[in-house]
């Protein structure tokens, strides 16, 4: 029962995994700007997370679904995966709702 949690992130990346390859949204767009990016995204939220746990904000729950296993005092392995898969979600929609919005003209550049 301790990995339900995990299996469940891990289920949900390998979607967003499928969609991205299928709608060639962010890693098979542009792999080297997308690894570039999630990292930098997870990391920022891993901060955040420990500051948050530093100043006595945040705190590990506890639960039978999660495996237990810390990456950092308070904060869970599930943690990483669940950061990962709201960057890799937030970068999924954002570029299949960019590349769908009609875009504007530039200013000055178009005709009056």
């Amino acid at each position: 029962m301790g990995l339900l949690y995990l299996a469940a992130l891990a289920v949900a990346l390998t979607g967003m995994v499928m969609l991205d390859r299928r709608f060639r949204l962010f890693f098979w767009s542009a792999p080297r700007r997308a690894v570039i990016v999630l990292t930098v995204g997870v990391l920022f939220f891993l901060a955040w997370d420990l500051a948050g746990v530093g100043l006595g904000v945040f705190f590990r729950g506890e639960t039978d679904f999660m495996t237990g296993v810390q990456v950092a005092p308070e904060v869970p392995l599930e943690e990483v995966f669940f950061l990962t898969l709201l960057c890799y979600l937030t970068m999924n929609v954002y570029t299949f709702v960019a590349a769908r919005l009609p875009r504007s003209p530039r200013a000055g550049g178009g005709t009056p």
